[in-house]
C-alpha cells in the first residue's frame, strides 16, 4: 500500500471537522492499510488521523509501542468514528505533529480517557487509557475535528519550541 502524503500548517484541510466513516466495503479497508504504511514510515510516530492525510473521515491509529522510550500502552488501535465517554485529570507535557513538523508545544491533557470506537470488524469498542497514550489518543481525536496542537496552546509565547533538529539546521546554515 502507499506511504500517504501528510498535510502540513497551515493546510486549510487541517481545520476542517471530519465526516463519520462508513464502517464496511473496501474503501474503509484500504484506507486502513494505507494509514498504517503511513505511520510506519515515520520511525517513533505514535499516531496518525485520516484527516492528516486529507482523508476526511473519522479514523485514527494509535501505536504507542512505537514510543522511543517505553511506556504503558495497548499496542496498535485503529479507531473507526471515536468518542469521548469520559476524562479525568490533567497532565501537562510535550508533543509533536507530523502536521506541524518544525514545532513542539506544552499542552495540558486530561490524564485519563475512555473512548468508544468501531473496530475494523464493526463491532463496537471501549477502551481506557492513562498517560502518554490517552495523551496520543486525544491528540488524533482533535484532528478530527479540525484542531491542532496549536488550538490548545496555554500561551504562543512560552510553550511553543522550535524543534531542535531544525534548530541545529538554521545555526549550522549561518
Amino acid at each position: 500500500m502507499p506511504v500517504l502524503n501528510v498535510l502540513t500548517y497551515p493546510n486549510p484541510m487541517l481545520k476542517q471537522v471530519s465526516a463519520p466513516a462508513q464502517v464496511d466495503g473496501d474503501l474503509i479497508k484500504t484506507l486502513i492499510a494505507d494509514l498504517i504504511d503511513t505511520l510506519e514510515h515515520y520511525p517513533g510516530c505514535v499516531g496518525l488521523a485520516a484527516p492528516q492525510t486529507g482523508n476526511m473521515v473519522r479514523v485514527i491509529i494509535i501505536d504507542c509501542s512505537r514510543n522511543r522510550k517505553p511506556v504503558p500502552n495497548q499496542g496498535r488501535m485503529i479507531l473507526i468514528n471515536p468518542t469521548f465517554e469520559a476524562t479525568d485529570g490533567a497532565e501537562v507535557a510535550r508533543e509533536g505533529c507530523l502536521s506541524l513538523p518544525d514545532f513542539t508545544a506544552n499542552i495540558k491533557r486530561a490524564a485519563f480517557v475512555r473512548c468508544r470506537a468501531t473496530a475494523v470488524d464493526g463491532n463496537q469498542i471501549v477502551l481506557e487509557s492513562t498517560g502518554f497514550e490517552a495523551r496520543v489518543l486525544q491528540h488524533e481525536y482533535d484532528h478530527l475535528d479540525g484542531l491542532l496542537f496549536l488550538d490548545r496552546v496555554a500561551s504562543l509565547k512560552t510553550d511553543i519550541f522550535r524543534r531542535k533538529r531544525y534548530q541545529a539546521a538554521a545555526a549550522e546554515s549561518t
